[in-house]
């Protein structure tokens, strides 16, 4: 009796033990941490907002201000410097860096506890795609026009466009190679657990969009940027997402990058700074309000694009165990450029002729409540949503969580939830202890997860926050800080009244940043020559 009883016990611990989640982690490109409903915005993201209900929201979650080094960073679980994917004082890195051979990314550590990994959309990290783990890829390397396939590769393979190509959009091709992977996968794969990366390229400019998605929202920004950033933020603090009131307004800030000859193309209604919407031109409001609804139109279809992907996990029976996180690379840009296939002044708004971009004025509104935009590391250019949706393991519906968080702490996370240990060292390389945390109690209550900083710097826009207080200064700009428990949108420096809290950081951030130096000098000789740090104009404005 007593083997059978024995027989009894471990099966019925192994049945009660929960099953390893899916794993389908979801990044949209420049999206602004109010654009989404659940978040305060007007767009109508009825899918995302389901996921939020039924999940979480996490207030305090951040990038690293650019989409090549939140990329590196999301699946790696280390600063981009440290991996060289963003540039250090004195040495390469960044948009052209290449990791070291230790620099496994989350792909390789879950394929060698059993899962199949799939990758649709943008890539934007060196190497190939499936050297980097995924079994299977569609990789957008086309970033300048949503209405080709034009430039893209499948499984690493160039592909090769149809004569007389139709109908194509970039955010429903990113869904349907997503959904055929998935469909494969239950078809031929089903006893193994999966992990599936989707990067839409959306709503990162060029803006493109479908027509009958653009009607949907032609005439709903005529009230310009004023209004709009202030009904996000009376929804916002209605909601609890926000207790700090809104930044000011700093019309003199506008793209990081000038392109007057850009400005000049693209006509008499454009606005390189967020003047007040009634300073503004009938002409220049018009223009600007269409820019919006434009960028409106690509959220809301990558929302649609989601809730097809969310009816095929139902469909397969994946949906109950599968955690869904939702994120952003960087917040919504005041970038303006004319680059690869140019503009067209007299093709529609929104078409494959017209090259715009969403500009200072309304990116400053899609980042309600913070202070500046993408490439900056105010809060502006480094917050973005964090939803977290995994019905098997999450119990929590509708709650928020507000420990701070950041893209590093995304790997160590899905590390931990399926029960990868990820090895000491790769193929005789050791790795290096990385900086990310679990954000794994986080799901089951509050909770402050445990940290000595948060840590950010690029293009010589540098921050650090520990604990409640955060450290920041844009390009030659004078160390500034704040306590973001009451001042989020960095209104009221606090340097000059808390001289020694001020040195406490700017000194914790130079040990830091020397730290990273040092890390990437002992690797640096694995950089092909004539690679490391380069960083052109084209690959900067990505």
């Amino acid at each position: 009796m007593r083997p059978l009883l024995a027989l009894l016990l471990a099966t019925l611990s192994v049945l009660a033990a929960p099953r390893r989640p899916n794993v389908v982690l979801i990044l949209a490109d420049d999206l602004g941490y109010s654009d989404l409903g659940c978040y305060g915005g007007e767009i109508a993201t009825p899918n995302l907002d389901g996921l939020a209900k039924n999940g979480l929201r996490f207030t305090q979650f951040y990038n690293t201000a650019r989409c090549w080094p939140s990329r590196g960073a999301l699946l790696s679980g280390y600063y981009a410097q440290q991996i060289h994917r963003d540039a250090l004082p004195g040495l390469g890195g960044g948009g052209q860096g290449v990791r070291q051979s230790w620099a496994r990314l989350l792909p390789d550590f879950l394929k060698s506890s059993g899962y199949r990994n799939y990758h649709s959309g943008k890539w934007h990290i060196d190497g190939p795609v499936l050297a980097a783990g995924f079994d299977r890829s569609l990789d957008m390397k086309n970033q300048g026009n949503f209405f080709t396939s034009k430039g893209n590769s499948i499984d690493d393979v160039a592909v090769k466009v149809p004569a007389g190509e139709q109908g194509y959009y970039a955010t429903i091709a990113t869904a349907d190679h997503a959904i055929d992977c998935l469909k494969d996968h239950a078809a031929n794969h089903a006893e193994k657990p999966f992990f599936h990366y989707v990067a839409f390229i959306a709503p990162h400019f060029p803006l493109h969009a479908l027509p009958e998605d653009i009607a949907k929202y032609r005439d709903k920004y005529l009230a310009g940027w004023d209004r709009m950033r202030a009904d996000r933020h009376a929804r916002m603090k209605a909601a609890g997402i926000t207790n700090t009131p809104l930044s000011a307004v700093e019309r003199e800030v506008g793209p990081p990058y000038a392109f007057p000859a850009a400005i000049e193309r693209l006509g008499a209604g454009e606005v390189n700074r967020p003047l007040p919407w009634d300073e503004l031109t009938d002409e220049q409001r018009r223009f600007q309000a269409t820019k919006m609804a434009i960028h409106a139109a690509m959220v809301d279809r990558m929302d649609q694009e989601i809730g097809r992907i969310i009816t095929q996990l139902k469909t397969m029976g994946a949906y109950e165990n599968t955690l869904i996180l939702f994120a952003s690379d960087n917040g919504a840009s005041a970038e303006i450029m004319v680059r690869d296939g140019g503009h067209d002044p007299k093709a529609e708004m929104g078409s494959a002729a017209s090259y715009l971009c969403l500009g200072p004025g309304f990116s400053n509104a899609c980042n309600t409540p913070h202070r500046r935009h993408k490439t900056w590391v105010h809060e502006g250019g480094i917050s973005t949503p964090l939803i977290a949706h995994w019905p098997a393991g999450i119990a929590a519906q509708g709650e928020l969580r507000t420990t701070p968080a950041h893209v590093i702490d995304v790997a160590p996370t899905i590390l931990e939830l399926t029960g990868t240990t990820k090895p000491a060292d790769w193929k005789g390389v050791p790795i290096p202890a990385a900086p990310g945390k679990s954000l794994a109690p986080a799901f089951a209550k509050e909770v402050t997860i445990e940290r000595s900083s948060l840590w950010w710097l690029h293009e010589e826009n540098k921050a650090i926050r520990v604990g409640d207080f955060k450290l920041v200064a844009a390009k030659g700009d004078a160390w500034a800080l704040y306590d973001l428990r009451t001042d989020r949108a960095e209104q009221h420096d606090l340097s000059a009244k808390m001289p020694d809290k001020a040195k406490e950081l700017a000194d914790l951030w130079q040990k830091q940043t020397d730290e990273h130096v040092a890390l990437a000098k002992l690797t640096l000789a694995e950089q092909p020559k004539g690679k490391a740090g380069k960083n052109n104009a084209k690959k900067k404005a990505k």
